[in-house]
């Protein structure tokens, strides 16, 4: 069995698997705050719960958005799996031609995320992961990372928006049944939802444009799973497609370890 591990901002997505089956999916809390024995039993409950042997583990691999937590990730992985894991990061073998400013200051999870996508739904495609920012990623027909874009993500907006006008409640991410709401929380909902999945629209347009050829797309990350049914751009919501990236990966590199 492979454990992979993708930490962004607000959460640590746990994947088991073994081949190229996903055996399970579930998240933690990223906190700065915790110790690696905190996130090695928290790990370990996971696996517990779904009945799974840790000594079966043949590896691990991490990809990371939050470099101070990577020291202690990875000694909670090696306590629990008994093993080092991979870090994606220079000198990581992924297949992808990268040709952007700064290919060193790319993000782990765009990578990994852009694996998963070409092996998946093929070149030209636009992957959107909307997790606590909303990012785009864009790989043209030849297989190259031409880059992207950056948004600030759903929750992050709807915090923002609730935090600076005191007569505006915390609401539920879920669609309303009408784009005109008629009260407060539906109206939000249909700003946050409908005007999410417009924005997805336009800005799919706007890179097809300006590639010059159509491109399939990709929605993953938690908040996707509301958003994208009412995109009305053909789209493909996968929710674990980070950590098929890593897998793919980590199959990629693993001789060479």
């Amino acid at each position: 069995m492979l454990l992979t591990l993708d930490m962004g901002n607000t959460n640590i997505k746990i994947g088991v698997f073994k081949g190229k089956n996903l055996l399970l999916e579930s998240r933690i809390a990223t906190d700065r705050s915790k110790m690696e024995d905190q996130y090695a039993v928290e790990m370990l409950d996971i696996l517990r719960l779904y009945n799974l042997n840790v000594s079966e583990f043949e590896g691990a691999i991490i990809s990371s958005v939050v470099p101070p937590l990577n020291v202690t990730i990875r000694r909670a992985v090696e306590k629990v799996t008994g093993m080092s894991p991979m870090i994606v990061g220079p000198g990581t073998k992924t297949g992808v031609d990268i040709r952007i400013d700064n290919p060193a200051q790319l993000g782990a999870d765009l990578l990994v995320g852009a694996v998963a996508a070409i092996t998946q739904y093929g070149v030209p495609c636009i992957i959107w992961d909307l997790g606590t920012a909303t990012t785009v990623s864009v790989v043209d027909k030849d297989g190259v990372f031409r880059g992207g874009a950056i948004i600030a993500g759903v929750d992050v907006s709807i915090e923002s928006l609730v935090s600076q006008a005191s007569q505006l409640p915390r609401i539920s991410l879920e669609a309303p049944e009408r784009v005109i709401g008629t009260n407060t929380v539906e109206s939000m909902q249909s700003g946050v939802v409908y005007g999410t999945a417009s924005m997805i629209d336009g800005m799919c347009e706007r890179i097809e444009s300006e590639l010059g050829y159509p491109a399939s797309v990709v929605i993953t990350g938690g908040l996707g799973r509301e958003i994208a049914p009412h995109c009305r751009h053909k789209v493909a919501f996968n929710d674990s497609l980070i950590l098929s990236g890593l897998n793919i990966i980590y199959e990629k590199n693993k001789k060479l370890k």
